[in-house]
């Protein structure tokens, strides 16, 4: 069974949600990268997100372009190792799921073959690519089922009749986008929000999952009660540029990694 598929049976057998971080992989480094997976695991997280950054992300708002912009500086960040950070994650004791979040040109740019080898190998459960249609998934998708990798898609409050067609043939959970735009921390949701996800629910087979600007305990409990996970990424990636400069120090670095590991388990609803 799929990593994803477990934790989500096993978080509905205890009626848990399942808490859903985003991380800029690169930003700072990889080993630090390394060690805030292993802290937000401790926290309490049930999958994480690896970002992968990009130069041009059409999805991302400010906070996580920023967080790309130095996680590619020292050009050394790729999606290769992106995958290496997954797998030292694993030797380092993580066991949760991993969903590896990329835009489709690196994808492209190293292979279908290759990326789905790595993939495999370095413990990749679940996939997003924002910027990859429906209409023209069918051989990421049949590889990604062969390889038993969930291909996860978003669906918006835009996407209407398209919803239908899309949770349909989901697998590992629907990703539902709470807010129009980019992502990013808000204090309000789109006006249809509630009946919108009633729709993904009736439509879907699989869990589903809300993100995009959820930011706070407080939403987090309010999209608990209508959603099997929450995704919070803005801002997670803000509080790691916030105690940047004692990330990068080896004296303060652990009461960084406190921190982060802090402002996690409190979003975390047991």
């Amino acid at each position: 069974m799929n990593l994803i598929d477990a934790t989500f049976a096993r978080l509905k057998e205890q009626d848990g949600t399942a808490l859903i971080p985003f991380l800029t992989i690169g930003d700072p480094d990889y080993a630090t990268s390394v060690r805030i997976i292993r802290k937000l695991e401790e926290a309490g997280a049930d999958m994480i997100e690896l970002g992968v950054p990009y130069s041009d992300p059409l999805a991302d708002g400010p906070v996580i372009q920023r967080a790309s912009e130095r996680a590619l500086s020292g050009g050394q960040v790729t999606i290769e190792g992106v995958l290496n950070v997954a797998e030292e994650a694993r030797k380092a004791g993580v066991k949760l799921p991993f969903i590896l979040f990329t835009y489709f040109n690196p994808v492209l740019q190293l292979g279908f073959e290759r990326f789905f080898e790595l993939c495999m190998d370095k413990g990749i459960s679940g996939l997003i690519i924002p910027d990859l249609p429906l209409e023209e998934d069918g051989d990421l998708r049949e590889m990604a089922e062969e390889a038993n990798i969930h291909l996860i898609p978003l669906v918006a409050p835009t996407s209407k009749e398209r919803v239908a067609r899309i949770a349909a043939r989901a697998r590992g959970f629907v990703y539902c986008v709470s807010s129009l735009g980019v992502t990013g921390v808000r204090a309000d949701f789109h006006a249809g929000i509630d009946e919108f996800l009633s729709d993904v629910r009736a439509a879907a087979e699989v869990p589903i999952a809300v993100g995009f600007g959820i930011s706070s305990r407080e939403q987090v409990e309010r999209f608990s009660k209508q959603s099997d996970g929450v995704i919070v990424g803005s801002a997670i990636v803000r509080k790691i540029e916030e105690v940047l400069p004692k990330l990068r120090s080896e004296a303060e670095q652990e009461a960084a990694l406190d921190e982060i590991g802090q402002f996690v388990a409190n979003l975390k609803i047991r």
